[in-house]
């Protein structure tokens, strides 16, 4: 008995040091934080936004009269050509009206024609009775004077004579008057022309309400949107027919202004409408706003489609646009989750794992996306740089770089160092 009680407690003490050993390595075992380590890797940056489809140019057609409609000749959808008719409204009225303005421009032209004419003949041979009447009058004053001065006539004679020529001639004033006014500068020509004019005026306002009767399109254009029916009684100021011109199609997109930035004229795009997944198409910025929309933050960026546009394509239809805003075939990539505090410009600053311990640096970057940054400065392939929270600098670190396995290839067979899309919404 006193034997194997010796023995237990030996074996008992053995257990208690290895335990305190154990304890001891346990307690000085350095953390495992999840690692990768950096290499050389394509890196792409891309931006994606919704747009919607649009013409160059798009117009309403509306009335510029009261009226009620007699005929709509177009649908929703018909291509229509310049001067082609759309809508014609009841015009019996305005035809009358035009016929009016018609016949008194007729009686207008009838007077003026008759002043030039038979105006002009009676005015000369007015004149001429009035220059005979003045010559006999003052023939009759000279013989008055010559028989009063021998004494056969009596003064009161002599005055009825003066008196004669002074009515001859007064006449004779009347008739050169009248005469003046029928050549081309006289008063009742130039009033005549002018009330021909006025007629003319009414006549061509009658021509121009009886046409307004008639809506034609302004150019070769596809009829977006129809809303009048024969039978309705329309005014001006409302749209009755949305066209849009023949042109090119843009694509109009909304980006947000933190991508201002990495958006240049001339950059090509991938377009993709989601009910034709399978037909994606070319697209190329062709304008970027000069202004950014202030109630929502944005700035809009027109495309323009350097081939045929797909034949799916429908005004304001929306699609989703890719533009591929910045490449690097092969470049030094770290994960952005790396990077450590707050990044002033080009500078950032990541924690590696170097012979067990942390180990701060302080790096400068290039190219960046949502989740990868090219490094300029501050670190070298095959470095292992440390995720998510870390021990302070020199404490031991053991990096687990099974627990931060590389992101799959992009769909563009990229290396994992390349970026998800800069997603925003419309």
């Amino acid at each position: 008995m006193p034997g194997m009680s010796r023995r237990i407690l030996i074996a008992l003490g053995a257990t208690g040091v290895a335990l305190a050993a154990l304890l001891g390595w346990w307690s000085l075992r350095a953390p495992a934080v999840p690692a990768v380590a950096v290499q050389m890797a394509p890196l792409v940056r891309t931006l994606l936004f919704s747009a919607r489809v649009a013409t160059s140019s798009r117009v309403d057609i509306g009335s510029t009269l009261t009226g009620r409609v007699h005929e709509v000749t177009v649908a929703e959808g018909a291509q229509v050509r310049r001067s082609d008719v759309l809508v014609r409204l009841e015009s019996e009225e305005l035809q009358a009206a035009l016929e009016q303005a018609r016949a008194s421009e007729r009686q207008a032209a009838a007077r003026l024609a008759g002043l030039r004419s038979t105006g002009r003949s009676a005015a000369q041979a007015a004149v001429a009775q009035s220059d005979s009447v003045l010559k006999a009058a003052r023939a009759d004053l000279q013989r008055t004077e010559d028989l009063v001065r021998r004494g056969f006539l009596s003064e009161a004679r002599l005055d009825d004579a003066r008196r004669a020529v002074a009515v001859a001639q007064a006449q004779q004033a009347g008739t050169l008057a009248l005469r003046a006014a029928n050549e081309d500068q006289g008063t009742e020509v130039a009033q005549a022309q002018a009330q021909l004019a006025l007629a003319r005026a009414a006549v061509a306002a009658a021509q121009a309400r009886l046409d307004q009767a008639v809506l034609t399109a302004p150019a070769d254009a596809r009829v977006l949107v129809r809303e009048v029916e024969p039978g309705q009684i329309v005014q001006p100021g409302r749209a009755l027919l949305s066209l849009a011109l023949a042109g090119p199609l843009q694509l109009v997109g909304q980006v947000d202004e933190r991508y201002l930035e990495q958006l240049q004229v001339g950059q090509s795009a991938t377009v993709l409408a989601d009910a034709f997944p399978g037909q994606p198409f070319s697209a190329r910025v062709e304008l970027i706003a000069p202004v950014v929309d202030a109630q929502r933050g944005a700035i809009e960026v027109k495309l323009a489609l350097p081939q045929a546009p797909p034949a799916f394509l429908r005004e304001d239809m929306t699609l989703s646009v890719e533009i591929q805003t910045g490449r690097r075939e092969q470049a030094l990539v770290v994960p952005m989750a790396a990077l450590k505090g707050e990044r002033a410009g080009d500078a950032a600053t990541v924690r590696v794992a170097r012979e067990g311990r942390v180990e701060e640096r302080r790096l400068r970057l290039g190219l960046r996306t949502l989740d990868a940054a090219e490094v300029l400065e501050g670190l070298a392939a095959g470095d292992i740089v440390l995720l998510g929270p870390t021990p302070e600098p020199g404490r031991r670190v053991r990096a687990d770089t099974h627990a931060a396995a590389p992101r799959s290839t992009t769909a563009s067979g990229e290396d994992a160092g390349s970026a998800l899309a800069n997603a925003i919404g419309r």
